[in-house]
């Protein structure tokens, strides 16, 4: 058996050509295997989500996060990245789709890619996975506790983000989704809604919601970690994509 991996820094083209910073973790064995493009959080391009980048080629998969606010300047630390375009309102869901488009691209061009890509993202970044697969043509997706898919945001909230359900009947892949009974974005009525209007559509998709757990639960340097729930959660994610990303 060989489970060793490697992870590092690499760059990718993005929406309209950018060249975009991002971190990629993939196996060293040659078995044919799926990628997983990584949306990280609004906080911005973490060790956190590295983390997440790095258990998936643990687990089999090739992984990357490309790094959303790398227009925000080269030599740019992350966090003055993330604050500069949360300042703007966050990442424009046209670019987001062309970045993600651009990331299952390179993982698509690596050696012993089985052609299947999957995607998934945190807070924010789970209505962005939402928006890719219903922008691309994926093979499953994973959204945890993604906010504002069925809501517009609260009028002082630092978002630009705008409802994105009315995309629902172009979703291209099962979904999977993961939320915290105690969230308020999502709220577990907003999950209902989208829950139902994905059922009314016919599109394949499983949710899940854990009591006792609120927004980011899988955030192990957050207060708001609860670990039965991430580790349940991670056991769903990873028999989902086993389903839908195998050769």
């Amino acid at each position: 058996m060989n489970d060793a991996i490697w992870a590092g820094t690499v760059s990718v083209a993005g929406h309209e050509g950018a060249e975009l910073e991002a971190y990629l973790a993939r196996p060293l064995s040659d078995v044919p295997r799926g990628g997983v493009v990584v949306i990280h959080h609004m906080p911005g391009y973490d060790p956190g989500t590295k983390e997440f980048v790095r258990t998936f080629a643990a687990h089999g998969y090739a992984a990357l996060c490309p790094n959303l606010y790398s227009r925000e300047g080269a030599g740019v630390s992350p966090d003055d990245q993330a604050a500069s375009a949360r300042a703007k309102g966050g990442v424009p869901d046209g670019q987001l789709v062309g970045d993600v488009a651009g990331a299952a691209a390179h993982l698509n061009a690596l050696d012993h890619a089985n052609g299947r890509i999957g995607v998934i993202g945190h807070c924010s970044g789970g209505r962005q996975a939402f928006l890719a697969a219903c922008s691309l043509d994926l093979d499953a997706a994973v959204d945890c506790y993604g906010a504002f898919v069925v809501s517009d945001p609260p009028g002082d909230h630092p978002t630009a983000a705008r409802s994105i359900v009315a995309k629902a009947p172009d979703l291209s892949c099962p979904l999977l989704g993961l939320f915290g009974e105690d969230d308020r974005f999502p709220s577990p009525d907003e999950v209902a809604a989208l829950d139902a209007e994905l059922t009314r559509l016919g599109k394949e998709h499983e949710f899940h919601t854990y009591a006792g757990a609120g927004h980011a639960f899988f955030a192990v340097e957050r207060p708001a970690f609860r670990p039965a729930a991430a580790k349940d959660g991670w056991a769903k994610i990873f028999a989902f994509y086993g389903r839908h990303l195998s050769a």
